[in-house]
């Protein structure tokens, strides 16, 4: 890893995507690139900024990309905006959390294979037990699934030793 000077690292803005099937389960890509080769994390990528792409433009053009899936923006759900700072001494990021609104059938997707990993369906209290980035284990993946149908903002510092993170904003789901 490469050492920064943290007023010197760049920016990136990027959106993770949790889709959901009817058994109880969340997709989850068994990652092969950088960044967190080896390790498992929702679907996503960057924003395209230099066309202007919205997040939500984002989250559908990634969900087709690796799921094949066509969303309608309508059925995005922003649950959550995460910003890091100094992630891995390399980046700062922004991230916009989406859960699609509807249940996916497993049968949607025709390959679960693409450059980038290995799709898998994973219940949801299995995903703990899966080797996912320590941001993801310790902050993301409880706030995304206690945020489900509301809406979190977690600024997680990781330029100290242990990080630190602060839910800025918390909004959860009214229980009927």
């Amino acid at each position: 890893m490469t050492s920064h000077d943290i007023t010197e690292l760049p920016f990136r803005i990027a959106v993770l995507c949790y889709l959901y099937d009817d058994d109880g389960r969340v997709l989850m890509l068994h990652r092969v690139k950088s960044p967190n080769a080896g390790m498992y994390s929702p679907i996503g990528g960057k924003l395209e900024a230099s066309r202007g792409e919205s997040p939500h433009e984002c989250a559908k053009r990634e969900i087709n990309e690796e799921a094949g899936l066509d969303i309608p923006v309508d059925q995005l759900h922003l649950t959550g905006i995460v910003s890091e700072t100094a992630y891995e001494g390399e980046n700062h990021w922004l991230i916009f959390l989406y859960e699609v609104t509807r249940a996916i059938r497993s049968d949607e997707i025709i390959d679960m294979h693409f450059d980038e990993g290995v799709m898998e369906w994973v219940k949801i209290e299995e995903v703990e037990k899966l080797d996912i980035p320590i941001t993801d284990r310790q902050v993301m993946w409880p706030l995304v699934q206690s945020h489900r149908g509301g809406f979190f903002m977690v600024h997680i510092d990781c330029s100290v030793e242990p990080m630190r993170w602060d839910v800025r904003e918390s909004h959860k789901q009214a229980t009927v």
